[in-house]
């Protein structure tokens, strides 16, 4: 017979999005509401080999919904990769009574998790993570608000790069995935659009594309990049040298990480709290909360990691259409 959650512990691991503080919240108020007791681990599963463990209450996460960032701070740690990180992060969850373990990060995140449940931890992951990029899901914790983020920051690069007739690349965060990038390009009407999924680093039809623009009576031209392309300091360069137009490169960078979270973010991070406590309760492990088809649901952490995660090819057709 499974034995009965009685503690649950909460983490947030890897790099922090808008929403986590959410998610933390609603899995304490979940959890006391239904009588458990629970523990907040501090700064991942750095703070969790260092027993950095607090009791949490209902009054501890007052006033944190509307917080960007993570109250629980967040850091990576090499150790937990390690098999002997990895059975020790679950002693300290039995030394300190943690029957279940919920884990809000990305899939490196949840790597961990897998770990921490093969140790007999019971572990459920929340996909925290700016970059949209966990295949299970349709919605990731902290993508809403980096999106509006980068989206505001873009609109006001335009409106300087359009009085000085320039040519703007902006890049933006997203790590080995081009969501950002493409939500970006599409919502603020940029001329290209560099998807580390689908770029042929061909720049010459980027330069006969601005050359074109010109002809045609474009006053400016935007270039969103992603972040897992890069360089755009110097594509500025080549591209300013090859044109003659004044190009200018912004990185937006952290700021896309922090601010308060959207509605969005608030909400699904909320839901995916509660129901991350649901499953504990119900002696589920190894399990990933994701939202598709319109419902909040849950996969294998196994089967979760090994999906893979595509652009729509009829997205990029789209906004290719839409750039004109």
């Amino acid at each position: 017979m499974a034995k009965e959650v009685k503690t649950i512990g909460v983490l947030t691991s890897g790099g922090d999005a808008p929403g986590m503080n959410a998610a933390i919240r609603a899995v304490v108020r979940s959890a006391i509401a239904k009588g458990l007791k629970v523990k907040g681990v501090q700064k991942g599963y750095n703070g969790l080999l260092n027993e950095e463990i607090i009791d949490l209450s209902a009054r501890d996460v007052s006033d944190t919904i509307a917080r960007g960032g993570t109250v629980l701070y967040t850091a990576r740690c090499a150790e937990f990769r390690t098999e002997e990180g990895q059975a020790r992060g679950a002693e300290v969850c039995r030394k300190h009574g943690i029957d279940g373990m919920v884990v809000i990060g990305g899939d490196g995140s949840f790597a961990g998790a897998q770990k921490l449940s093969h140790h007999g931890i019971n572990t459920i992951g929340l996909p925290g993570t700016i970059d949209l990029d966990i295949a299970c899901t349709e919605y990731t914790i902290g993508f809403d608000t980096a999106v509006n983020t980068a989206m505001e920051a873009i609109d006001k690069v335009r409106d300087t790069s359009t009085s000085h007739e320039r040519c703007s690349i902006i890049e933006v965060m997203g790590r080995n995935a081009g969501y950002i990038a493409l939500w970006c390009g599409i919502a603020n009407g940029a001329e290209d659009i560099l998807l580390p999924e689908t770029y042929d680093y061909d720049e010459q039809k980027l330069i006969n594309n601005i050359i074109a623009n010109r002809k045609r009576g474009k006053k400016h031209h935007i270039i969103i990049n992603a972040e897992g392309i890069g360089h755009s300091t110097s594509m500025a360069r080549r591209i300013e040298a090859a044109t003659g137009v004044e190009t200018r490169a912004t990185i937006l960078g952290h700021m896309q990480r922090g601010g308060s979270p959207t509605c969005k973010d608030r909400v699904y991070a909320s839901m995916m709290g509660a129901y991350a406590v649901d499953l504990l309760c119900q002696n589920k492990t190894n399990r990933v909360v994701g939202y598709r088809n319109g419902e909040f649901c849950d996969f294998d952490i196994d089967e979760a990691l090994a999906m893979k995660k595509v652009i729509p090819q009829y997205w990029v057709d789209v906004a290719k259409q839409l750039s004109i």
